[in-house]
């Protein structure tokens, strides 16, 4: 939060390269973090489905292994989707967010609304340094407190961070999709080419579909003769 701060040349320059070497390891922690986030939601997820299908398949006594072999098979390479683990996240965040804002307003004697406002300040990095925690002279069970802050500040950050790296894959993927919904109809309208959806023929004779890139976003140029009445 910028309180505090170096003042002589000789803590300025080691802050320097401490500061080189501990916000790599900081970086490394949140994402070794949000791998282990990630393979926690896939293993309980994966079991959670698992068991719905043996409750399913025990309900409609159709458990036999010539059924269940190709279900359990598919149970291996299943994994959730981005927007399911994104929800989880965003679920865990926003628990983590009140349980700590509830022990600020306790113990900082804010109100709700503020503490959850310091959390998302303090928990995003975004730090503006306006409301700190940990300030008062004088706090009930002060050790306790500090390490329950420190706690609460360390899994706050791993969780928003976790949050926000799922959250801006997704944000790729949508520019991705729409930037290639772009270039396919740039490249239709350019080109002049269009998809037709039906085309009642009797005896179609000679049918061409020519593929101008392998990229996504493509357009394909369709050519179809029709046959020749016959004299």
């Amino acid at each position: 939060f910028g309180m505090p701060a170096p003042t002589t040349l000789n803590g300025k320059i080691f802050l320097i390269f401490y500061g080189l070497i501990g916000c790599a390891a900081t970086i490394l922690f949140f994402n070794l973090f949000l791998e282990r986030m990630i393979t926690l939601i896939t293993f309980l997820t994966h079991r959670c489905r698992k068991q719905k299908q043996k409750t399913r398949l025990s309900k409609k006594h159709i458990a036999t292994n010539m059924n269940t072999q190709p279900e359990q098979d598919g149970q291996e390479d299943w994994k959730p989707s981005d927007y399911y683990v994104t929800l989880i996240l965003a679920t865990v965040t926003l628990l983590v967010n009140c349980g700590a804002s509830g022990l600020y307003s306790v113990m900082e004697d804010w109100s709700y609304l503020e503490s959850m406002y310091f959390c998302f300040v303090a928990f995003s990095t975004i730090g503006f340094g306006d409301m700190v925690s940990g300030q008062k002279a004088h706090y009930e069970a002060h050790w306790v407190y500090q390490i329950a802050n420190s706690l609460m500040i360390i899994l706050g950050v791993s969780c928003t961070y976790s949050l926000f790296s799922i959250t801006a894959i997704i944000i790729k993927q949508m520019l991705n999709w729409i930037l290639a919904k772009l270039l396919s109809l740039h490249c239709c309208r350019s080109q002049g080419c269009c998809s037709i959806t039906t085309l009642k023929v009797k005896e179609p004779a000679n049918q061409q579909i020519q593929n101008i890139s392998n990229h996504p976003g493509t357009c394909h140029v369709v050519k179809a003769s029709l046959p020749s009445e016959s004299k």
